[in-house]
């Protein structure tokens, strides 16, 4: 079984959940942790799961405007220099019945805004006809730019882990 993390990131907290997320993951299974920007325009035979993640921007899944905003807050620059997860998952061909499919942002944690990218993520995902293994999830990080919010690192590796656990072990 092998699972494919894709991921965009503007300040590097949502590439972080990624790589903890496919932490949690690969305990059962080959985890691929992928910069969105490399993703790969179909999700091959060999996927059982695919889990796509981004930062929640202006309410939903970043668009060209909000990112060339981050942009200007980054002077570092950012993580994830062109199309997002939005511009990805609108031309993504998925091949295989049993691919499942997990979403989750990173979001700002106080104040409690409404709006998810994950949500959206979710959304898209099932249009293309790829079942959910689990509700959309977030992540939470101090202000804007972040920090992670202490905890989360681990919550999102028992997240993979909890993902993992939902698809049968192979017989040997």
């Amino acid at each position: 079984m092998r699972a494919l993390v894709v991921y965009e990131s503007m300040y590097g907290n949502t590439r972080r959940i990624a790589e903890a997320v496919a932490e949690g993951l690969a305990g059962r299974m080959r985890a691929d942790v992928v910069e969105v920007g490399s993703a790969p325009a179909a999700v091959g035979e060999d996927v059982t799961l695919l889990v796509v993640g981004g930062p929640t921007h202006a309410f939903a899944m970043s668009r060209a405007t909000t990112r060339q905003s981050a942009a200007q807050d980054a002077p570092d620059g950012l993580v994830s220099r062109g199309d997002g997860i939005r511009e990805w998952l609108s031309g993504l061909r998925t091949g295989s019945a049993r691919l499942a499919a997990a979403a989750f942002d990173t979001r700002v944690a106080k104040p409690r805004l409404p709006g998810s990218a994950a949500r959206g993520a979710a959304r898209r995902l099932r249009r293309l006809g790829v079942r959910s293994a689990a509700p959309a999830h977030s992540f939470y990080v101090i202000g804007t730019k972040g920090p992670l919010v202490d905890g989360e690192l681990d919550r999102a590796r028992e997240w993979g882990e909890t993902l993992a656990a939902s698809f049968p072990v192979p017989a040997s």
